[in-house]
């Protein structure tokens, strides 16, 4: 999985809620149990994340729960932090303003491992990709490389003490280009446990576990299942 000899800081920049669990809440969960440091960045609260389960509920109130939803889940996981920027759900765009405040929780946060998904997703098992999903991936990438690590990127973040820093390796999830697959066998069942935390979105638990059991590798059995999850990783030290 990683030639990691030491504890190392690992920072989550994704979307929504649900969204770490859902992409690589095993490989997290392995993290954690191994006694890494991780931490999430969430840009939205999902306050548009509508679907027949809470088809009732109004956005500013469904962005209080899915507040409480994900701090359950990362509990389970282990993550030891959530910060949430709260933009708008729906409307991210890789916009040089956002690229700043991303570059800003780079260096804030100063970790050796940078998580995140993949931009040119588009086209996915269940139809299209969410643009959100995108968008946030192209914001992390092009505030890692070339801004990040850069003093002559963002100098104002300097002057607010942001010093530049540039993680060693890069893991995009949600990827059709994938050259790092990790077994997440052993910990499918704490993932399970996290993403039922996001009751607003998952609906019927039993329903759902159902269809948990089809995410399995095709070439393992039913009765043994094995469970993965695939990365582009990138590793520049």
């Amino acid at each position: 999985m990683s030639d990691w000899d030491t504890p190392q800081k690992i920072l989550v920049i994704l979307a929504h809620p649900d969204d770490p669990e859902f992409f690589c809440g095993g490989t997290l969960a392995k993290w954690a149990l191994e006694g890494h440091e991780i931490h999430y960045l969430l840009l939205t609260c999902g306050d548009k994340g509508r679907n027949q389960h809470n088809s009732d509920i109004p956005g500013d109130e469904l962005c209080r729960i899915r507040h409480i939803e994900q701090q359950n889940a990362a509990n389970i996981l282990g993550i030891k932090s959530i910060k949430f920027l709260d933009f708008e759900d729906g409307t991210l765009e890789p916009t040089m303003e956002l690229r700043k405040f991303v570059t800003r929780e780079i260096r804030r946060y100063t970790p050796d491992i940078l998580v995140t998904c993949d931009p040119q997703y588009l086209f996915t098992s269940y139809g299209l990709n969410h643009p959100d999903h995108r968008a946030v991936g192209q914001v992390v990438i092009d505030a890692l490389f070339p801004a990040a690590g850069n003093e002559l990127f963002f100098p104002e973040l300097a002057a607010e003490g942001f010093k530049p820093h540039m993680p060693r390796e890069l893991w995009a999830s949600l990827t059709a280009q994938a050259n790092t697959v990790i077994d997440i066998s052993s910990t499918a069942e704490i993932k399970i446990k996290a993403l039922l935390c996001h009751n607003s979105q998952i609906g019927d638990a039993q329903a759902f576990l159902e269809r948990f059991k089809k995410w399995r590798d095709p070439d393992s059995a039913e009765s043994d299942p094995v469970y993965k999850e695939e990365f582009r990783v990138i590793r520049w030290q």
